[in-house]
C-alpha cells in the first residue's frame, strides 16, 4: 500500500481565523461546473447561458468575461471531461496485467460506470449527437476523444493476439451502443449486457 510521507521537521501552527470556512469558488469555476452538469442532464442545446449564469449565482457578463461564447464554454467543458475520462481509462487497465485482462476489466468498469440512476450516457457521445456541425470546436474535441478511444481498443486487441482491427472495432460498437441503450432503455435494458457481450467477441477473436 502506498503511503504519504510526512516531513516530521514540518511545524505545525494554529490556522488563521476563518480557515474552517471553506472558500468561495470563483465565478469562473462555479459558471463552468454548472454548465456542465446543465450540459449533461438537460442538453446542449436546451440550455441557455443566462440559465448557466443565474443558477451559478454570476452574471451574463461575468459568463463572457471567462468563456467569449457559449460555444467555448461547451468546448472546454467537454475537453475537461475527455481528459477525465482519460485518467479513469489509465486507471482502469492500470490495474490489470495482461492486455486480455485489460479489455475485460475495461468493459465490467465502464458497466459499472453507466449503471448509476444518475447516468445520462456518454457527454462526448451526446454532445456529438447534438453538435452533428463537423467543424463545431466541441464536435471535433467529441469526435477526437472517440477516435482515441477506438485507437486503444484496437492496440489492446492486437497486444491480446487479435490478426487485425475487427476485435477492437466490435468492441468500439459494443460499447458505443450500450451509452446509446442506456438513454433510452434505462439501466434494466441491453445495456446490463456489456460485459458478456464484450467478453463473447473477444473469445470469438482471441480462442479461435
Amino acid at each position: 500500500m502506498k503511503t504519504l510521507a510526512i516531513d516530521s521537521a514540518l511545524e505545525v501552527t494554529a490556522p488563521p481565523a476563518g480557515a474552517g470556512a471553506p472558500a468561495r469558488k470563483s465565478a469562473r469555476d462555479r459558471i463552468f461546473e454548472t454548465a456542465r452538469e446543465m450540459f449533461y442532464r438537460r442538453g446542449i442545446r436546451a440550455v441557455g447561458v443566462e440559465s448557466i449564469a443565474a443558477l451559478a449565482g454570476a452574471t451574463k457578463m461575468s459568463l463572457y468575461r471567462n468563456f467569449p461564447s457559449k460555444d467555448h464554454l461547451i468546448t472546454e467543458v467537454l475537453k475537461e471531461q475527455s481528459r477525465e475520462g482519460w485518467i479513469w481509462w489509465d486507471e482502469v487497465v492500470g490495474a490489470f496485467d495482461t492486455p486480455r485482462e485489460k479489455l475485460e476489466g475495461l468493459f465490467d468498469a465502464f458497466a459499472c460506470k453507466s449503471s448509476g440512476e444518475e447516468a445520462q450516457g456518454c457527454a462526448l457521445c451526446n454532445a456529438a449527437v447534438e453538435l452533428h456541425e463537423p467543424d463545431h470546436p466541441a464536435f471535433l474535441v467529441a469526435q477526437q476523444h472517440k477516435r482515441e478511444t477506438l485507437r486503444r481498443l484496437n492496440e489492446l486487441s492486437r497486444a491480446a493476439g487479435a490478426r487485425d482491427d475487427e476485435l477492437g472495432d466490435g468492441l468500439m460498437l459494443l460499447l458505443e451502443g450500450s451509452y446509446m441503450s442506456r438513454v433510452t432503455l434505462m439501466g434494466d435494458g441491453p445495456a446490463r449486457m456489456l460485459p458478456r457481450a464484450a467478453r463473447a467477441l473477444i473469445r470469438e477473436h482471441l480462442d479461435h
